[in-house]
């Protein structure tokens, strides 16, 4: 009896937390409000915890961590073409993401987790395509 109860708290806790974490859709698309190759958002901002799920709308699509760009103690992922991809983010800090197959044309997005007012030092520097860039700056714009 008393590992039945001690079972149920668990449970319940391990639901009470879950029911305090959101999920956020973000669309992987061809074409959508901003153009060609977007994540839509472009720009997401969440509460240590929360989760994104990277829905593939059209086929071709990836989502993965870009070089450089997450805060320390982040695990970089990589998701794979065409499959939907749902991330944790617990590390607080700006995270920012990409379609490997559209890089170059611009297809990044960026994720705000906890209090974050300032981009990183050295947020954009390194390999980042001109398009990607761009959208990266038009992004980091929401903070």
């Amino acid at each position: 009896m008393i590992r039945q109860l001690t079972a149920a708290a668990a449970i319940s806790f391990v639901l009470a937390g879950a029911a305090w974490s959101e999920t956020v859709d973000v669309k992987m698309l061809n074409k959508g409000e901003a153009g060609t190759m977007v994540f839509e958002p472009a720009f997401v901002k969440l509460i240590p915890g929360d989760s994104v799920r990277f829905v593939a709308a059209n086929k071709g699509h990836n989502a993965q961590t870009s070089d450089g760009m997450l805060p320390e103690g982040a695990t970089p992922f990589v998701g794979k073409i065409n499959e939907e991809l749902t991330v944790t983010f617990g590390v607080p800090g700006l995270y920012g993401v990409h379609c490997k197959p559209h890089y170059a044309m611009g297809m990044v997005l960026v994720i705000a987790v906890g209090d974050v007012t300032n981009v990183p030092e050295g947020f954009l520097e390194g390999r980042v395509p001109k398009k990607a860039k761009e959208r990266f700056e038009a992004a980091l714009a929401d903070l």
